[in-house]
C-alpha cells in the first residue's frame, strides 16, 4: 500500500470512528452520513458513498483514477443519548471540514472530544432530580418525589456499571425494571400514604428511550426508511420490556 493510500485509509478509519460515536450518543442516521460525507469530500475525495444503518456503516471513498478504499463498521455498542459528547464531535468534524484542523491533528481532537466530562456524581443527581421531578409533575407528592429520586440514582447505577454485563439493551430493561419496580412495590406496601403508580411514572421516565423513537421518525420522514425502521422496533421493543418487567413485579408484590 503506497503512502497515500495509506493516508486516506487512516483518514477513513478515523472518520468511521467518528461516525460510531455519533450514532451510539444518539445522532440520526441522517448526520453520521452528512458528517462522513462531507469530511470525505474536505480530504479530497472525488465520490463519497455512504451507508449507515443503526448497527452498521458503510463506506466508499473514490479517490480518482480508479482509485477507492471501501470499509465496513460493524456498530456493536449499544445507543444512548449524550448530546454534549456529540455536539463535541460535530465541532470536531466541522473543524476539519472548515480546513481548522489537518488530517494529523483529526485523531487526536477526536480523541479528546469523547473523554467523558461529566463526573459521576453529576449523573447521579441529575437522574434522582429527574425522577423526582416527573413524579411530582404527574401528580406525585413530595415524599413520592423522594422515593422516585432514590431509585432514579439506582437506576443511574445499572446504567452505567452493570448495563454493559447484559447482551442487549432489552435484556437489561426486562431486568432493570423489574428491579426497580420490586423495589417500589416493596417501599409502596409498607409506607401507607405513597403513590405507586406516580412513584413508578417518575422512574420508568428516565428509561423510557424516547430519543431514540423520535429519531426513528425523523430517520423515516427525511427518507431512511431501514434504518428508521429498526431503529423505531427496536424502541418498541425496548418500551415493551419496561412495561413487562414493571408488570411482573408488580404482580409479585400485590
Amino acid at each position: 500500500m503506497d503512502r497515500s493510500r495509506a493516508d486516506a485509509y487512516e483518514f477513513l478509519s478515523v472518520a468511521l470512528d467518528m461516525g460510531e460515536s455519533l450514532m451510539v450518543c444518539g445522532g440520526e442516521v441522517n448526520r453520521v452520513e452528512d458528517t462522513i460525507r462531507r469530511m470525505g469530500f474536505a480530504y479530497g475525495a472525488h465520490e463519497m458513498n455512504v451507508f449507515v444503518i443503526t448497527t452498521s456503516i458503510v463506506v466508499t471513498m473514490e479517490l480518482g483514477e480508479g482509485n477507492s478504499i471501501t470499509l465496513t463498521r460493524r456498530i456493536n455498542s449499544p445507543l444512548s443519548t449524550d448530546f454534549r459528547k456529540l455536539s463535541r464531535i460535530n465541532d470536531v468534524s466541522r473543524n476539519y471540514c472548515a480546513g481548522k484542523l489537518s488530517v494529523e491533528n483529526l485523531k487526536e481532537e477526536y480523541i479528546k472530544a469523547i473523554r467523558p466530562t461529566t463526573k459521576p456524581i453529576r449523573m447521579y443527581i441529575g437522574s434522582a432530580l429527574a425522577a423526582g421531578a416527573f413524579a411530582v409533575f404527574f401528580g406525585g407528592t413530595i415524599f413520592d418525589a423522594l422515593v422516585a429520586a432514590l431509585f432514579g440514582a439506582l437506576i443511574c447505577f445499572f446504567q452505567r456499571e452493570l448495563s454493559s454485563l447484559f447482551p442487549n439493551p432489552i435484556v437489561f430493561n426486562i431486568l432493570s425494571s423489574f428491579v426497580i419496580g420490586l423495589g417500589v412495590c416493596l417501599v409502596a406496601k409498607f409506607i401507607p400514604g405513597l403513590n405507586l403508580d406516580k412513584i413508578l411514572i417518575g422512574d420508568i421516565m428516565l428509561l423510557i428511550p424516547g430519543v431514540a423513537m423520535t429519531n426513528s421518525i425523523r430517520d423515516i420522514l427525511v427518507g431512511d426508511t431501514v434504518s428508521g425502521t429498526m431503529r423505531l422496533v427496536e424502541s418498541v421493543m425496548w418500551a415493551g420490556a419496561l412495561a413487562a418487567g414493571f408488570i411482573v413485579a408488580f404482580w409479585i408484590v400485590w
